[in-house]
């Protein structure tokens, strides 16, 4: 079965300079996927490094007043 949360991780439709943003996050949530049991905890782990990516993605695109 597969982690429906993992379709957020997706960075292939993205820019080129987002994609070197994302790319690392993505290959680290499905690394997750791959060596930790499912259980509520791993659960947490993908959710707070979806939040890292968003906040990542969102520092390369800050813009200054």
């Amino acid at each position: 079965m597969q982690e429906a949360i993992l379709q957020f991780f997706a960075y292939e439709h993205l820019p080129a300079h987002l994609q070197d943003i994302s790319r690392p996050f993505g290959e680290m949530a499905k690394s997750i996927v791959d060596t930790l049991p499912r259980n509520p905890e791993r659960t947490v782990a993908l959710r707070k490094l979806l939040e890292a990516k968003d906040a990542a993605v969102r520092a390369f695109l800050f813009k200054s007043e």
